[in-house]
């Protein structure tokens, strides 16, 4: 067994891991505060990867000021999209605002191509050293800083839930819109804020993904592949979407090791997270860490 490759292969796991557990808080983040399942998350990916590369290459900006907009620009994008597009879906059937995401999710694919064009973008250098030796290893700097990035969202996630009174109000108006808004919390502000917020995370790491891949429309498949760690979480759970997230990214980098020293199917990469999601849909459907919701009927 080669201990060297399959060492370097769980360590990029879990950087990779760490990425997926931030793309996931934000699936759980609008699911918590609107109940909505955002099928458009990967294409706020895309879109923060092309407006970041746009900033960098068609104006010429240095990279941390490139950067600096590109979030501004995802949360302004965020709180218009709610506002415009799903605000007035409030109180329509949760089957009709899932519909509307996937149109939105299709919608933003075609217009990323029309405007960027289909072809693979790559970003200019930012960092003087690509990779770095680490333990005899070789990382590419971009996933050591998403590492690092990743640690702080998370860290800032439970600071802003925990501490701040928009966290709160969220985490209230995410047990009970109605005895929210009795209590004087505005729904919509919490609404639009959450959208904000997931445009905002997502961007940074469609930013992040676009460093070490390129850019191209294959960056939203991102948020598909970040499901399973959703579901195996918990659909309602921060921590669980975290643990998830880790668990594929490891998941996904062990079964290239076994397909490619062993089995040679040529797809268990890209398959594995998907298998885990059906067994977990059958065995615990409310993931690791997700709250059982009982009805009487």
């Amino acid at each position: 067994m080669n201990f060297e490759l399959l060492f370097q292969l769980l360590l990029n796991g879990l950087i990779v891991g760490t990425l997926y557990g931030v793309v996931a808080m934000c699936f759980v983040l609008i699911y918590k505060s609107t109940q909505i399942v955002n099928f458009a998350q990967g294409e706020f990916l895309l879109i923060g990867a092309w407006v970041c590369y746009a900033f960098l290459v068609e104006m010429s900006l240095p990279f941390w000021l490139g950067f600096l907009f590109t979030l501004l620009f995802m949360m302004a994008f965020g709180i218009i999209l709610q506002m415009v597009v799903l605000r007035p879906m409030i109180g329509e059937p949760i089957i009709s605002v899932i519909m509307v995401t996937i149109g939105l999710s299709i919608f933003f694919q075609a217009a990323t191509k029309w405007i960027f064009g289909a072809t693979t973008a790559t970003y200019p250098q930012v960092f003087e050293t690509r990779s770095v030796n680490l333990l005899g290893m070789q990382i590419e700097t971009a996933y050591i800083m998403s590492f690092v990035i990743s640690l702080f969202i998370m860290a800032g996630f439970y600071w802003f839930f925990k501490y701040s009174k928009l966290g709160l109000a969220m985490r209230a108006t995410a047990f009970d819109q109605q005895v929210a808004q009795s209590l004087g919390i505005s729904v919509k502000t919490v609404f639009a804020m959450s959208w904000a917020i997931s445009a905002l995370v997502s961007g940074i790491a469609g930013i992040v993904i676009g460093m070490v891949n390129g850019v191209s429309s294959a960056l939203s498949v991102i948020g598909i592949k970040v499901f399973p760690a959703v579901i195996l979480g918990g659909l309602d759970s921060i921590v669980g979407a975290i643990v998830g997230g880790v668990i594929i990214g490891l998941l996904e980098n062990t079964a290239e090791f076994v397909d490619g020293q062993y089995l040679n199917w040529g797809n268990l990469f890209s398959i594995a997270p998907f298998y885990v999601l059906i067994i977990i849909l059958c065995i615990k459907p409310y993931g690791l860490f997700g709250t059982k919701d009982i009805e009487r009927i």
